[in-house]
């Protein structure tokens, strides 16, 4: 991580990295690489494992709970990293992580691949605030915005080699263990990661506000119901549904994000919003253009995860032009991505003819990957700009909050649609086509939003 590498000739020179800051971004990349790999080899699996289960109808149900799960986790990591340090917290998601891969592989149903995704959720969501955190509080400022760019690229292999790699194993040796080969390279992560990590405790003065557990369980668990009542497909039950779910998430979220969250008030909360909006843009095309490949083009299980490879490599480019080149308005950068996410989801969507070539969907879709590079980075800078010293933890997990509620909502909305295919009620084609226009709907919101964004005043 030399200037040769994040810097150019023409800019100053950055602040030089000591050999422990090193080790530290090193195990940090390793994090996010683990939780890449498992989730892109997941995605590509998935249609596999429905298939062998006859779970189709819990295709959005087994993504939602594990950004659900995560919504927990993330505050929780957030608030105990600060208080506590972050070794501790690291090593247990770890044994969760773990945990959670031993289950979904051994499962005999897609009940249990749910239970396995939740643990892996609960797992996962302790590495995201413990790395935004340990960015902020350890390395220069002129050294952050890269680094969040490397965390970020920390998918970029896995997005290359786990599509690859779950398409293998799961032609040559059955879908489970796709799982259970990721087991080893999680520990070897825990231990390599902890390591540098040990050199980082709470600081004085930490994040001593009331526990935020219960709020982030109640958020979860509207959620939750929320999505269960849109899949259920009963009138009834989603009107009952919808009305427990919505007064369980709202007064939670209410507790958990910034006041002006929900109206997307100039500065902070504005860029939760975007966060939100962002991801749920981008999440209700990417998890299913491989079911379109695998339903409506007949694409194996390899060709299906190279559809959605281009928005991971994309993803990256956005975010180092991004970060080479700071923006005095961000909000303008951030407009920019979302015109490039609608522009995309629009260029998606005749894969739903079969006639349509998936190197061109692979094209439309690399758009819209280039897109969210182009805000991510500005939005995760300026969020973690309003980060006081003993709470970065706990705006990371907020940050990384809104990300997984995005996805979960997404998810499950869109997993709802296609649970309505399943019974025959429209036909998969027509359902996909209603996620890739609500993710068209969220892009156009978030264009709107983007306007409120502003960093934190320094004077």
């Amino acid at each position: 991580m030399t200037d040769a590498v994040d810097g150019r000739a023409d800019l100053p020179t950055r602040t030089p990295l000591t050999t422990e800051l090193r080790l530290l971004a090193v195990g940090l990349v390793l994090g996010v690489v683990l939780v890449a790999f498992e989730s892109t080899a997941l995605i590509t699996a998935l249609p596999t494992i429905t298939d062998d289960l006859g779970g189709d109808s819990l295709y959005g149900v087994s993504l939602a709970v594990y950004t659900l799960a995560n919504m927990v986790a993330l505050i929780v990591a957030g608030q105990v990293a600060d208080r506590r340090g972050p070794t501790r917290t690291f090593l247990v998601s770890i044994g969760i992580f773990v945990i959670g891969l031993l289950v979904a592989g051994a499962a005999n149903s897609m009940w249990i691949v749910v239970a396995g995704r939740t643990l892996q959720g609960i797992g996962s969501g302790g590495f995201s605030p413990i790395a935004y955190m340990l960015v902020k509080r350890a390395f220069p400022s002129d050294r952050q915005p890269m680094m969040y760019v490397f965390l970020s690229a920390g998918w970029v292999v896995p997005s290359l080699v786990a599509p690859v790699f779950s398409g293998i194993v799961t032609e040559q040796f059955g879908w489970r263990w796709v799982f259970f080969m990721i087991v080893p390279l999680a520990v070897a992560v825990g231990v390599v990661a902890s390591i540098p990590m040990r050199h980082h405790r709470a600081v004085p003065g930490a994040d001593d506000s009331p526990s935020l557990t219960a709020p982030a369980v109640g958020a979860a668990i509207g959620v939750g119901v929320l999505l269960l009542a849109l899949a259920s497909g009963t009138p009834w039950e989603v009107i009952v549904g919808v009305a427990i779910g919505g007064s369980l998430a709202v007064p939670s979220l209410r507790r958990l994000l910034p006041r002006g969250f929900f109206t997307a008030r100039r500065g902070y909360p504005a860029v939760l919003t975007v966060r939100v909006l962002a991801a749920a843009t981008f999440i209700g095309v990417d998890s299913f253009l491989p079911l379109a490949a695998d339903r409506i083009h007949g694409a194996s299980p390899m060709v299906q995860g190279f559809v959605i490879v281009g928005a991971a490599l994309s993803w990256t480019g956005g975010q180092v032009i991004a970060a080479r080149r700071p923006a005095a308005r961000p909000e303008r950068m951030v407009g920019s991505g979302f015109a490039l996410l609608a522009a995309s989801t629009v260029l998606v969507a005749p894969v739903l003819w079969s006639a349509w070539p998936l190197w061109a969907t692979f094209i439309g879709w690399a758009i819209g990957g280039f897109g969210m590079g182009v805000l991510y980075n500005p939005t995760t800078v300026v969020a973690m700009g309003y980060a006081d010293d003993g709470r970065e933890g706990l705006v990371s997990g907020q940050v990384r909050l809104t990300d997984a509620l995005g996805f979960s909502m997404m998810y499950g909305i869109g997993g709802a649609v296609v649970a309505v295919a399943d019974r025959g009620d429209i036909t998969l084609r027509w359902a996909l086509a209603i996620n890739f226009a609500l993710s068209f709907g969220c892009a156009a919101l978030g264009l709107v939003a983007s306007r409120q964004v502003s960093a934190r005043s320094t004077g």
